[in-house]
């Protein structure tokens, strides 16, 4: 294998030849939990592998009653995707061998299944998918950590102001992002952000620059915000809704990133003894800036990693990794190494805060995020607005879920194992 040294080596004599083409855009979504932000990497072998266990959909605690209403709606917007790649392409894993063409009977089939009675929507999956248990292979164990996530809503405006101060950057043209699998096929998945100075690749300038004005007179502002903290939360987040004074809502989304390391400002603050390991909630974060304003700038540089946007237009959600619009309560973000994107999953899980309460539905794996690692894993997608953060904010829920395969992934699967 070709070593990562000798590769930056040849990257920066390509580099300086202008012989490799340069990119100001990475990949659409960023990490999809509250205070993390990493954009969702390509397939990558794993240490962990998911265990996949046949079972019957009377198995699946809570099946009969989620009133599935807009899970059709969801699941058809995966579709759209789907459908369009050739049938043979693989979409999934080693555990959940999946084909673009094995979502062809069941995306035919759903069409028109929105306005469906119940019975009828339960009836369609029942025919046309077969349920998995899914474990961590290393030890069966079929528990894992599900946290939650949502769509940011911020107040700006197109132009800038004495209230509207704080800008929202579109991604700048010397931001450069390399794949690494264009000069070793072994480092597939691995990529470089940076830019070029004086003919060498070197890191792009953190946050503490870009905030102090790396980036004024470029005109590269969409749109100006009126509070600095819920534009460090948008860039937590990824995606969100920016209400102007008229009225109109503009959506944005994840453009790319600076290439730098992500930090929590939650775990700074814990380590500086500022909040206690339980308060380090995003209102306990938002709380303690309130309280010390003055040394909110500091606080965020903290973190180097700076996220710019991109306008969303037409789209009535935020985009995740599938590249199709989110459905709130319906939308999981997971590992794709293990989970197909397009695959409906049954989450039994428990609702956020400090309860019992069960979190059972069907939802659709449509997105995926740096920190969302490992075979049980998964991020819930709330929506947007105070009630979604709220939600999002507190939930830390151990769970399991069931993953659903189209009958002719499941069939082959079978005859697979009946041959070995």
């Amino acid at each position: 294998m070709t070593s990562p040294s000798l590769v930056l080596r040849s990257f920066r004599a390509l580099a300086a030849s202008a012989l490799i083409a340069l990119a100001a855009c990475g990949d659409p979504t960023p990490d999809a939990s509250i205070e993390k932000t990493e954009e969702a990497p390509a397939p990558a072998p794993a240490a962990e592998a998911l265990q996949l266990t046949a079972v019957g959909f009377e198995s699946l605690p809570g099946w009969t009653a989620d009133p599935l209403d807009d899970a059709p709606s969801a699941f058809l917007r995966s579709c759209a995707r789907l459908t369009l790649q050739p049938d043979e392409r693989p979409i999934g894993t080693d555990a959940a061998p999946v084909l673009a063409g094995d979502f062809d009977a069941p995306c035919a089939a759903a069409a028109g299944l929105e306005s469906a009675a119940p019975a009828d929507k339960r009836a369609f999956f029942e025919t046309h998918f077969r349920p998995f248990l899914a474990a961590d292979a290393a030890d069966g164990d079929e528990q894992g950590l599900f946290t939650g996530y949502f769509e940011a809503e911020l107040t700006g405006a197109r132009t800038r102001s004495e209230t509207y101060a704080t800008p929202l950057y579109s991604a700048p043209p010397d931001l450069v992002v390399a794949d690494l699998s264009h000069f070793d096929p072994d480092l597939a998945g691995r990529r470089l952000i940076g830019r070029i100075e004086d003919g060498r690749f070197v890191p792009y300038p953190d946050r503490g620059a870009i905030e102090g004005g790396l980036l004024d007179g470029r005109d590269l502002e969409l749109l100006w915000i009126d509070d600095p903290v819920d534009v460090f939360l948008l860039q937590v987040q990824g995606s969100g809704r920016v209400i102007l004074p008229d009225g109109e809502v503009v959506r944005v989304g994840f453009a790319a990133h600076n290439g730098r390391p992500y930090r929590s400002i939650g775990r700074v603050l814990i380590e500086r003894g500022a909040l206690a390991p339980h308060a380090a909630s995003w209102d306990g974060i938002r709380g303690w800036i309130e309280d010390n304003p003055e040394a909110a700038s500091a606080l965020f540089a903290e973190n180097p990693r700076f996220v710019f946007f991109r306008l969303l237009e037409g789209e009535d959600g935020p985009i995740g990794a599938q590249g199709v619009a989110l459905t709130p309560e319906r939308s999981l973000a997971v590992d794709r190494r293990y989970v197909p994107l397009g695959a409906p999953v049954w989450l039994d899980a428990t609702m956020p805060g400090d309860t019992d309460a069960p979190l059972r539905r069907l939802m659709v794996a449509q997105d995926a995020g740096g920190a969302i690692n490992g075979p049980v894993r998964g991020d819930f997608f709330w929506g947007y607005g105070d009630a979604a953060l709220a939600m999002a904010g507190k939930m830390k829920s151990r769970g399991r879920y069931f993953l659903l395969l189209p009958k002719a992934s499941a069939d082959r699967m079978t005859a697979a194992a009946a041959g070995s």
